[in-house]
């Protein structure tokens, strides 16, 4: 993974950590699935006016929406108006981090390197420990919802990186005109129109200004800057390079959280953090140089497109009918190179062989 590419997602893991207790002011004022509506819809609206829809089928919009979107953040509103602090929810919800590892391997056949084995257990096991530290200040229900939460979110990277390489804020932008309507009619089903009313009613007073403060927040980091930057990880390199980067999250978000409410981090916790960020960034390291052969570079993974075979310049591809397939003169794939990851192109090929 490119410096420059671990730098962005860093910043993602700094945005969405500001995230959790940002949405713990916002769901003071606005209960979870109006929260959700209206973060969706302030999105949604501008999307439909100017953003150009990205040029994949419409069901991979409304596949990444329904999971990213809906599924994802009703649970988490769920979980942490039920009583899930801000700080332990942006634990929890990282569960999403080996749930992607496990989907894409099962989904999109992607493989693991030693390191990525090595780093990922070594995060997990950290956040465990965290977990197991913090489990007592938070009821079975709202963990649960959470969990629920992050299952939307692995799914959702699966998605996203089976859509195939667009265009990364389009597509952002268009997943999110999905969960509006699905939220809306849940907050009248669920929160009514009366505890609607007062929320909206009261919007605009000085009481409301820091969970409106909040939303907006939400809207424009975590969600343009953040899901915008994440998307362009995850359809530029194997999900399970990426996903590890957002277990730094709970880093920020518990640090966030004792700033701005209390939720003091002890020594146990500050130390497992410390362990989750080396495991990240040491389990994104490239392999030494005279190691094993690196892996082609992102600009050429893209300018090769999904299961596409990228040529030299100046030299036309070869297509199967004229290259020649005898063992001497055929070429080894990533697949017969023992340990080998195979590069995106690869993936993409074998994704799309998946019923």
């Amino acid at each position: 993974m490119l410096l420059r590419d671990r730098i962005l997602a860093l910043v993602v893991a700094v945005a969405w950590g500001l995230n959790f207790p940002a949405t713990a002011i916002a769901l003071e004022h606005y209960p979870p699935f109006l929260l959700a509506a209206l973060r969706f819809t302030l999105l949604a609206v501008p999307t439909l006016l100017f953003v150009p829809r990205p040029p994949i089928p419409f069901r991979w919009i409304v596949l990444v929406g329904s999971t990213l979107g809906v599924l994802q953040f009703a649970f988490l509103y769920l979980g942490m108006a039920a009583g899930m602090p801000s700080g332990l929810a942006s634990l929890v919800v990282q569960a999403s981090a080996p749930f992607t590892v496990l989907l894409a391997g099962v989904l999109l056949r992607e493989r693991l390197s030693a390191r990525q084995v090595v780093g990922v257990s070594v995060a997990v096991a950290a956040l465990a420990v965290i977990a197991l530290h913090r489990a007592q200040t938070a009821a079975l229900l709202p963990v649960v919802l959470v969990l629920c939460g992050a299952l939307g979110w692995a799914i959702g990277n699966v998605a996203t990186r089976k859509a195939g390489p667009v265009n990364p804020l389009h597509l952002t932008l268009w997943w999110a005109v999905v969960p509006p309507i699905p939220m809306a009619v849940l907050s009248v089903l669920v929160e009514g129109p009366d505890r609607i009313g007062q929320a909206l009613g009261t919007a605009f007073t000085a009481a409301a200004v820091p969970a409106d403060l909040a939303v907006l927040y939400i809207v424009l980091a975590a969600s343009v800057v953040g899901y915008g930057i994440w998307s362009r990880l995850m359809g530029r390199y194997p999900s399970s390079t990426v996903a590890p980067f957002s277990m730094l999250v709970p880093v920020v978000g518990v640090l966030a959280s004792w700033a701005a409410f209390g939720e003091v981090p002890d020594l146990v916790e500050v130390l497992a953090g410390a362990v989750v960020v080396g495991a990240v960034l040491w389990s994104s390291r490239p392999p030494r140089a005279g190691g094993a052969t690196p892996e082609t570079p992102p600009r050429d993974r893209d300018a090769a497109g999904p299961g596409g075979v990228s040529s030299t310049p100046g030299r036309p591809a070869q297509t199967p009918a004229s290259r020649p397939q005898t063992p001497a003169s055929r070429p080894q794939t990533a697949a017969s190179r023992p340990g080998q990851q195979p590069p995106a192109a690869e993936l993409s090929a074998g994704a799309d062989a998946v019923p």
